[in-house]
């Protein structure tokens, strides 16, 4: 009884005979369409796809197609290109597809120009333990009553304590003005060389020349942000975050002088009257000036005070006033890893700002 007869009286999925034999289940059921068809039978094609085809390109014909795509006039140019450019000078030698099998054959297929190598850039790994030890800083835009018009609000922020040192609001963004604001806080803040880290994103004020010379010059460390990377500078971010979700942040600034007094009583209020989450409660400025060491004494006074009196109400047992946290990062090292060898990354994070 052959394999078809047998199919007949059962499913082909039982049957280990095609297995065996090598053959496909279609064809089983091919041969069992012919069977049962009434019809006059067409003769079966059993022309394989790996075999030559007599309509095939031979391997001279082959050779010039791809000779002409690798020519220096076509070749920054598509199939599609290459096709339309050679019919027009009546010469045709196969199809738009046939040339896009050929260039994949020969690992050509893709972007035939010259790209620009990809770009490895230090993961940037800041650690404060104090206060004016890391500052972080940023711009971002506000929006005034004309139709496409902006300020530019400088932001420059304590990583430590997230005091705001300084700030500024400016008609445009240059370079400039970035160099002035930071050379003043520095001179307010008495920064000693050396003992000072800038982190900031990678926009043209903060990488022209101008401004990593001046840097140089007050021996101040310049970190930058990885391209295209928001997380590298999260605390800038949070922060304008903050400023533009209060209930009282003007969608538009009617003028100059309107964000000027809007942003100048919202630096007073985040600095000294903001209780910060990160801070454990602290406002930034008694986390910049160290008066969280006092405070947390007196919080930890007012709950012993309120354990003893209801101590039922503390399942958990005597409660204890949080800290801000004495170490402070961005883009910690992940335990067990080591600095460089993330995203194939090998090589120092911070770099002097004249060498950037």
């Amino acid at each position: 009884m052959t394999l078809v007869e047998q199919s007949v009286h059962q499913p082909i999925s039982q049957r280990l005979a095609c297995s065996v034999l090598n053959v496909c289940r279609n064809t089983v059921r091919h041969h069992l369409h012919r069977q049962r068809f009434c019809g006059p039978i067409q003769p079966v094609n059993r022309c394989r796809k790996d075999s030559l085809q007599p309509r095939a390109l031979n391997d001279r014909e082959t050779a010039h197609i791809v000779t002409t795509m690798n020519s220096h006039e076509f070749c920054n140019q598509p199939p599609t290109q290459i096709y339309y450019a050679l019919l027009e000078r009546d010469e045709r030698y196969c199809s738009i597809s046939t040339m896009h099998r050929l260039l994949r054959q020969q690992n050509l297929h893709g972007e035939r120009r010259l790209q620009r190598p990809s770009q490895s850039h230090a993961i940037p790994r800041l650690h404060a333990k104090s206060a004016n030890e890391v500052w972080t800083w940023d711009i971002t835009k506000l929006a005034t009553i004309r139709r496409g018009q902006y300020l530019s609000l400088y932001v420059v922020m304590d990583l430590y304590s997230r005091y705001i040192v300084a700030w500024m609001v400016s008609r445009k963004e240059n370079s400039a003005l970035a160099s002035q604001l930071m050379q003043e806080a520095i001179e307010r803040y008495a920064i000693k060389p050396d003992t000072l880290t800038l982190h900031q994103d990678r926009g043209s004020p903060m990488t022209a020349h101008c401004y990593l010379d001046l840097l140089s010059e007050l021996t101040v460390t310049a970190s930058h942000s990885r391209p295209r990377v928001s997380n590298d500078n999260a605390m800038s971010e949070s922060q304008f975050k903050t400023m533009k979700y209060q209930p009282d942040y003007p969608r538009q600034f009617e003028d100059y002088d309107h964000a000027q007094r809007w942003c100048q009583d919202y630096v007073h209020w985040y600095n000294t009257a903001h209780y910060h989450s990160a801070l454990a409660g602290f406002t930034p400025q008694q986390a910049f000036t160290g008066e969280h060491l006092i405070l947390v004494q007196q919080r930890q006074q007012t709950l012993d005070r309120s354990y003893e009196q209801h101590p039922e109400r503390y399942t958990k047992g005597r409660p204890l006033a949080k800290k801000p946290p004495e170490d402070v990062y961005i883009n910690p090292v992940p335990e067990g890893g080591d600095v460089g060898l993330e995203s194939g990354v090998n090589f120092p994070t911070l770099k002097r700002a004249n060498a950037i």
